[in-house]
């Protein structure tokens, strides 16, 4: 079916209780609440909405972008009003802004970055779970910030992939990659000293990001050195996936910044 209309809608959505972005049978899905709640605001009229990536469950999105097909014009300012008091209150629509109909969000050229919030020691107030994972046993910080910059440039992640099919391409550049005191997030209930690896990349393979912090864990904790991130990014690693992979919830899709 083709439509009159093309819309981008930047969301931003808390996922903890989400298994994801994409469409699923019996879970609820971030999909599934953005076109519920556009069926609340559209009523009977025709859309198809297409989601800028997959993300994983319990992933969060600072921002997120949601091209939005229709017969319908849309008014941005009666829009954003609209969805927003449909919106549960872990949704919220940012803005929208007309697009041409032959605009693909999923082929569009984009840098996305991914940040991923974390701290150690004492157990966290259960609040903070959403937000921020807690790693129990002491890290090396310094020695972890070292290792985020190993994986700045292009490497060979065949290791930080997991079930890629005979197309993967493995060979993928980081724009940037670094591990910094958090200043970003913050609550009363969060810990006095917690931390962010913040990564920057036109594209990452499944659970690419979580593998990675979850190796910087390792070092963190002394059971990996540099030289095992070394190793581990050239063409001639053993191309089997890392085990450990960082738990969802302390991972959020931070900006996208995309090439209209």
């Amino acid at each position: 079916m083709k439509y009159a209309h093309s819309y981008l809608v930047d969301i931003q959505f808390l996922g903890f209780r989400f298994s994801g972005w994409q469409k699923q049978t019996n879970a609820k899905t971030v999909h599934q609440m953005v076109d519920k709640t556009l069926g609340f605001v559209f009523k009977d009229v025709v859309f198809k909405t297409i989601g800028i990536g997959r993300t994983d469950a319990k992933v969060s999105a600072n921002s997120y972008y949601v091209q939005l097909f229709t017969d319908t014009f849309v008014d941005e300012v009666s829009f954003l009003k609209s969805i927003n008091s449909n919106f549960s209150s872990d949704f919220k629509a940012i803005s929208i802004q007309k697009v041409g109909t032959n605009f693909n969000i999923i082929k569009a050229s984009k840098l996305k970055e991914y940040h991923y919030y974390f701290s150690f020691g004492a157990k966290n107030h259960p609040f903070a779970a959403p937000f921020i994972v807690n790693v129990d046993e002491n890290l090396d910080i310094d020695q972890m910030m070292k290792g985020a910059k190993l994986f700045e440039g292009e490497h060979f992640f065949h290791k930080y992939c997991t079930k890629p099919s005979d197309k993967t391409i493995f060979k993928r550049t980081i724009a940037s990659c670094e591990l910094v005191e958090n200043d970003i997030l913050t609550a009363n209930f969060f810990p006095e000293t917690s931390y962010v690896v913040k990564i920057k990349g036109k594209g990452f393979l499944r659970y690419q990001i979580r593998l990675m912090v979850a190796t910087l864990f390792e070092l963190g904790k002394g059971n990996l050195d540099l030289a095992f991130i070394k190793a581990s990014l050239k063409e001639d690693n053993d191309q089997k996936s890392l085990r450990n992979i960082a738990p969802a919830s302390g991972l959020q899709l931070f900006d996208v910044e995309l090439d209209l």
